[in-house]
């Protein structure tokens, strides 16, 4: 098969268009069918990566329904790799843009929360911070160290709760009305071998934020002290998350301050 038809056999295969020129099946019929039935099986097999990835998502809109989203999704972009480890990391973006799931504006939010989840289950396996030797630090100079995040960590922020709403629909928690509506913030870490979510205030969300893009401590608590920040609560979580996986040397803390 040249290499023309066989680009033009993958485009088929997300298009509702007959097949390419030049194909024929063992009976030298034209292979409408077979080629129906396998632009179906790859359909199909890409639908269920993404409801493997998704679950809470498709808990929340059925099968069928995210079985529609999931079809047009591919349709309009079809993977580039044979791994499809990271496909799909771009669905909740066309979710959000969905007409028929325009109601649900918290789903984009939550799908984002099961990306994070994704790409921690899957991060690289470094160990973290040992909770003993950031508090071995002096103290006059705790406020200048610069941490470097485990490979695992995210921080995500959303007008929804969807922490709650993740939790009662991964079983984590049972359903029920949730009151108040209200943002909420999630912390997204591996320390070892279980993914972890851990909520956060919006105050500790802006500071793990910070401190993941380079911070000092003392500049990042700076950053939330308006929003209620409680130093000690989220220095704990910090100490016993997993969040980060060293101090950065003194070298690489001179750096930031000259970028």
């Amino acid at each position: 098969m040249s290499a023309a038809t066989q680009s033009a056999f993958a485009a088929g295969l997300f298009a509702q268009a007959p097949p390419p020129a030049g194909l024929a099946a063992w009976n030298a019929a034209v292979p409408v069918r077979r080629y129906a039935v396998y632009r179906n099986n790859v359909s199909a097999s890409l639908a269920g990566a993404l409801a493997s990835r998704f679950p809470v998502a498709e808990n929340i809109v059925g099968r069928d329904f995210f079985r529609a989203m999931a079809d047009d999704f591919i349709r309009a972009h079809p993977p580039r790799s044979p791994v499809l480890l990271a496909y799909g990391n771009t669905f909740p973006d066309f979710v959000a843009a969905f007409e028929p799931a325009r109601d649900l504006a918290y789903l984009p939010d939550v799908m984002r929360l099961e990306v994070a989840r994704g790409r921690a289950y899957h991060a690289a396996d470094v160990p973290p911070l040992d909770p003993a030797t950031l508090a071995s630090v002096n103290p006059e100079k705790l406020g200048d160290l610069v941490l470097a995040p485990h490979p695992a960590m995210s921080v995500l922020s959303s007008l929804h709760p969807i922490v709650t709403i993740w939790a009662m629909n991964s079983g984590e928690r049972p359903l029920g009305p949730i009151d108040p509506w209200q943002g909420e913030h999630a912390l997204v870490v591996r320390p070892r071998l279980t993914v972890e979510l851990i909520p956060l205030p919006a105050a500790g969300a802006t500071f793990f934020r910070r401190l993941a893009g380079g911070a000092c401590l003392a500049d990042a608590a700076s950053a939330a002290e308006g929003e209620s920040f409680d130093l000690s609560a989220t220095l704990a979580v910090l100490l016993h998350s997993g969040a980060f996986s060293a101090i950065k040397e003194d070298n690489e803390n001179e750096d930031r301050h000259h970028v």
